[in-house]
């Protein structure tokens, strides 16, 4: 299973990005696909989630407004638009498929699978 994301790169404050997850190796179709980012120093934060019929979905709070996220299930790719970037924005955007919750150990979540992509960086120039 490979998740490889697209799109990254240099720009200026106020500029928009799309960034795109091509999914190989299995379809996730029935599942929930999401964005994560990291800024240096900092811990792994939510970005966007979307449930697998693209009805649903969730926001950080630091991109709500700013931020779509949608899917195209045909081309089991999912995709990021950012709007009016900010350089507080910069950070390395990971791809995510996660299958359903089937347990929890010491109060992690282990889900039926976790898969993640390399990353694409995104730097957002003042």
């Amino acid at each position: 299973v490979q998740l490889v994301e697209s799109g990254g790169g240099l720009v200026q404050a106020g500029g928009s990005l799309r960034l795109s997850c091509a999914a190989s190796g299995r379809t996730f179709g029935d599942n929930a696909m999401g964005w994560y980012r990291q800024a240096p120093g900092k811990q792994r934060e939510l970005v966007a989630t979307i449930t697998s019929g693209g009805i649903s979905r969730n926001y950080g709070g630091s991109v709500k407004g700013r931020f779509t996220i949608s899917r195209d299930n045909a081309k089991n790719t999912v995709y990021l638009q950012m709007n009016n970037l900010k350089p507080e924005d910069t950070a390395v955007y990971y791809c995510n498929a996660r299958g359903s919750l089937v347990t929890t150990v010491a109060g992690e979540p282990v889900y039926e699978y976790d898969y993640w992509g390399q990353g694409t960086q995104v730097t957002v120039s003042s």
